[in-house]
């Protein structure tokens, strides 16, 4: 009777242990379900939020499941699914005039009245630079800087030649294809960009996000495969082949043990966090209009300045560090549904993409592979290594470098793919805003 009654009682505990292994975002799939349940029939008796707290509740909710989605299909989650997908879906559904009218207004408000996406971008870029290790960020930056800059020269020479073989134009094609693949993907790269190129020429954010994306995707694609064939080449001719070390002599293998340790979670530095990045975005924007160089973009540059000072006390770095992965593994998806609903148009979009406008995207990343393959061996790192790392720069931030990274089977790169992407992307972005503010 007694193990009857045993079975009987954990039947019930059984239900919910195998419902909570199928999950959406992370959240467990009965829970995720209730949660849009409630906040669909809240947009459909015209009772959501036109707020923050209905606009977080919306694009988390779709972030969540498209992010899901696009995560679970072969080939396509290599590429960049999840974030094509919380691009494109809702910008179709907009286009189309399928979106619910009280799930814009409270999309709207939360992004452009409240400026969320600014919000995300401080916190990113705050915790991006003042969350590398020092060490790291000099050395490991001292050793890409000539790889990374001779491909950078290449990607873009490739790209304009490119372009004017199918007839765009040299300022057309740096700013708005080349740039934004290079520029460290969609929330440190084209957002800032976005915002200064809008500030300079007054065009639209929302056009010329449409603009860039497309560049940005197929950029990331054309890396990944690079990588994958790297991995192949390397293993038939190991010469050319570190496998996961980049210069020859081994020394790296001492820098990456000085990488950061990561720190228990501290709720109370994840706020000195946020204030920081808040501040970073404030100080960027009084100094706007004395430099004229867009505030987003002084905010790069003085968190750099910051980290390699050392003028910000250890603790309030954490502290960035930590809201940086707060912000970036819970908002990213988010914040994308909210720019494909309200800054990408779903024609200028679909018009991007062509046959000649691939073959400048993949003229640009293969001209900076292949450009980093023989300046590596030329410095005598490992070209295939040196190759991989110098791709990075054309990834999607983190999550590209993941993917570059793990079709070469070379993640234990990503201290040196962080600063390629980062530091390059960074870079990049500020080069190229300075750039159109005087070619403007």
């Amino acid at each position: 009777m007694k193990s009857q009654a045993a079975q009987a009682s954990a039947t019930p505990l059984a239900t919910p242990s195998l419902m909570s292994k199928f999950t959406i975002g992370g959240a467990p799939l009965p829970m995720f379900v209730a949660i849009a349940v409630i906040t669909g029939l809240a947009a459909v008796t015209g009772r959501l939020p036109a707020d923050m707290i209905g606009g977080f509740a919306v694009l988390m909710i779709a972030g969540m499941l498209l992010g899901e989605i696009g995560g679970a299909i072969p080939v396509f989650k290599h590429i960049g699914g999840p974030a094509i997908l919380c691009l494109f879906v809702p910008a179709a559904l907009l286009g189309n005039g399928l979106m619910d009218d009280a799930i814009l207004k409270a999309i709207t408000v939360t992004m452009k009245t409240a400026n969320l996406q600014y919000l995300y971008i401080a916190c990113l870029v705050a915790g991006s630079m003042l969350g590398m290790n020092r060490k790291i960020l000099i050395q490991g930056f001292l050793k890409m800087f000539v790889p990374l800059l001779i491909g950078t020269l290449a990607a873009i020479a490739a790209g304009c030649l490119a372009g004017l073989l199918f007839g765009f134009s040299p300022r057309h094609t740096f700013f708005f294809i080349v740039m934004p693949i290079l520029g460290g993907g969609i929330g440190e790269g084209i957002l800032p960009l976005s915002i200064g190129y809008s500030e300079i020429t007054g065009e639209a954010q929302g056009h010329l996000i449409a603009t860039m994306v497309p560049a940005a995707l197929i950029g990331n694609v054309v890396a990944i495969l690079s990588a994958g064939l790297l991995k192949r080449f390397g293993e038939k001719r190991p010469h050319y082949n570190g496998n996961g070390m980049l210069v020859r002599s081994g020394e790296d293998r001492a820098l990456l043990e000085g990488q950061n340790v990561e720190h228990a979670l501290d709720l109370r530095l994840m706020g000195h966090g946020l204030l920081l990045a808040c501040t970073l975005f404030i100080l960027g924007a009084l100094l706007a209009p004395v430099t004229g160089i867009p505030g987003p973009v002084l905010m790069i540059v003085a968190a750099a300045v910051l980290k390699v000072s050392r003028l910000i006390p250890e603790s309030m770095e954490t502290g960035a560090y930590q809201m940086y992965k707060f912000m970036s593994t819970n908002l990213t998806f988010a914040i994308l549904v909210g720019l494909g609903t309200l800054f990408v148009s779903w024609d200028k979009l679909v018009g991007a993409f062509s046959t000649a406008y691939f073959v400048i995207c993949a003229s640009t990343v293969i001209a900076m592979v292949v450009s980093g393959f023989f300046v590596g061996m030329w410095l005598k790192m490992f070209p295939v290594e040196s190759a991989i790392v110098t791709a990075c720069h054309s990834g999607l931030g983190g999550t590209g470098d993941v993917a570059i990274l793990s079709s070469s089977n070379r993640m234990g790169l990503m201290p040196f793919a962080q600063i390629s992407t980062r530091i390059g992307g960074a870079g990049m972005v500020v080069i190229a805003t300075l750039l159109m503010k005087f070619w403007h």
